[in-house]
C-alpha cells in the first residue's frame, strides 16, 4: 500500500524539478530546494492530505524554498532579473544560443507570466491545471499566458529589428 507521499507528491517531482531548474539555473541546488520541499511535504503528510490544493502548495513551497537559497546566498536578484545566473553549457552552439536567447527572454517577463507560460509551454499543463498549481483563476492563467506571448512575439521583433 502506497503512502500519501508517494501516491500523491513523488508524482510531481518532474514537473517541480523542471520548475526549480528554470528558477535557479542549476541541477545540484534545483535537487537541494526539491528535496527540501519533499521533506516538508513528507514530515505534514496527514495535513496535506486534507488540503484542498495540493500542487499549489508544492509550487508555493518550492518557491519559497528558492527564494531562501537566494536570500541565504545573497542572490535574491537574480530571481526578478535574470540576469547574473550561470547558464548552462551544452555542446551544440546554436542550440545554446537559442536557449540562451530564450531564457532571456523569459527572463523579461514578470514572475506570474514566466511561471504560466513555464507550465504550459514546457511542462504542457492545461489551463485548469495552471491555475490549480498556482492558486489562481482561469482567467488570469489565460490573461498572464497571452501577455507572456505577446511580449515574447514583441521582444523577439525588436531583437530581429536590432540585427
Amino acid at each position: 500500500m502506497k503512502t500519501f507521499f508517494e501516491s500523491h507528491i513523488w508524482p510531481e517531482r518532474g514537473k517541480l524539478y523542471r520548475l526549480a531548474l528554470s528558477w535557479v539555473k542549476d541541477r545540484a541546488i534545483a535537487e537541494d530546494v526539491l528535496q527540501n520541499v519533499f521533506e516538508k511535504s513528507f514530515s505534514r503528510q496527514k495535513d496535506l492530505s486534507a488540503h484542498q490544493n495540493l500542487a499549489g502548495w508544492l509550487v508555493l513551497s518550492l518557491k519559497n524554498e528558492v527564494l531562501m537559497h537566494f536570500r541565504k546566498n545573497k542572490r535574491l536578484e537574480s530571481l526578478d532579473s535574470g540576469h547574473d545566473i550561470p547558464q548552462e553549457e551544452t555542446q551544440e552552439v546554436d542550440a545554446n544560443d537559442s536557449i540562451k536567447k530564450m531564457l532571456n527572454l523569459l527572463a523579461e517577463l514578470p514572475e506570474k507570466q514566466r511561471d504560466v507560460f513555464q507550465l504550459r509551454e514546457v511542462e504542457g499543463l492545461d489551463y485548469a491545471e495552471i491555475a490549480a498549481y498556482l492558486d489562481i483563476s482561469l482567467d488570469q492563467v489565460k490573461v498572464n499566458l497571452h501577455r507572456s506571448r505577446k511580449k515574447i512575439r514583441e521582444m523577439m521583433s525588436h531583437q530581429k529589428l536590432t540585427k
